[in-house]
């Protein structure tokens, strides 16, 4: 595809993942996102024609104008939507494939000052929620999605859903929905529920004396609790 087919699909990209969009002029003002990605198809193209300051430049006053930084050897994939944008990084290395969609305050990071590849690279088809940081050489697989404000630093298996600092997988499976960051479960809350209720059953024991209702519920809680962190394995 030429540099231009690429363009041309960015713009119509947005009307198919944004309901907001009521009109085609709003593309012009209201996009960062879409905006930032003009800016990089320009500069990247120019980067592989083995310039250097002028990519540079253009990334430079795409960042300017959009608040939305990416290096311009950074390799993005067809019909990538980056939605609000607002300080949102993407390193030198990154690699990035189809149908990715990013969130405002995403950072694809690097966690190393060595040469070679040392940002993440993300599949297709990947969701990357609102302040997630993804960070180092490491690989999310297709149709993954990531939580708002995780920090993840280790490899996501395809089909998953990862959420938490450091993100754990919480979910395995292939889900069409979109991210919906609100029935995401609180990892610290279930945790701190399970010492609530574990420290209640050890105060009634040692009340009356009941070792054998004890174990009991004591036994029951440690099988949730397993269950609980089998599942984010």
């Amino acid at each position: 595809m030429t540099l231009y087919g690429y363009v041309k699909e960015d713009f119509l990209n947005v009307k198919r993942n944004d309901p907001a969009l009521h009109s085609t002029f709003e593309l012009f003002f209201n996009y960062p996102g879409l905006w930032a990605m003009f800016f990089h198809r320009h500069s990247h193209w120019l980067y592989n024609k083995g310039l250097r300051f002028l990519p540079r430049f253009i990334s430079g006053i795409g960042q300017f104008l959009t608040t939305i930084d990416i290096h311009p050897a950074a390799q993005i994939g067809r019909r990538v939507f980056i939605d609000h944008g607002v300080g949102v990084v993407i390193g030198e290395t990154t690699v990035i494939g189809d149908d990715v969609v990013i969130y405002q305050q995403v950072t694809l990071g690097g966690v190393s000052l060595t040469q070679g590849k040392r940002h993440p690279t993300i599949e297709n088809n990947v969701v990357l929620g609102a302040g997630s940081k993804i960070l180092g050489n490491i690989t999310l697989g297709k149709n993954s999605k990531v939580g708002a404000n995780s920090v993840v630093v280790k490899n996501v298996p395809p089909d998953s859903t990862a959420i938490g600092i450091p993100a754990r997988v919480i979910k395995r499976g292939f889900d069409k929905t979109p991210l919906s960051h609100n029935k995401i479960p609180d990892i610290n809350k279930e945790i701190f529920e399970y010492l609530v209720k574990r420290l209640a059953v050890l105060e009634h024991a040692v009340k009356t004396g009941d070792t054998l209702s004890m174990e009991k519920e004591d036994h029951e809680l440690s099988e949730v609790y397993d269950a609980f962190i089998k599942s984010m394995d």
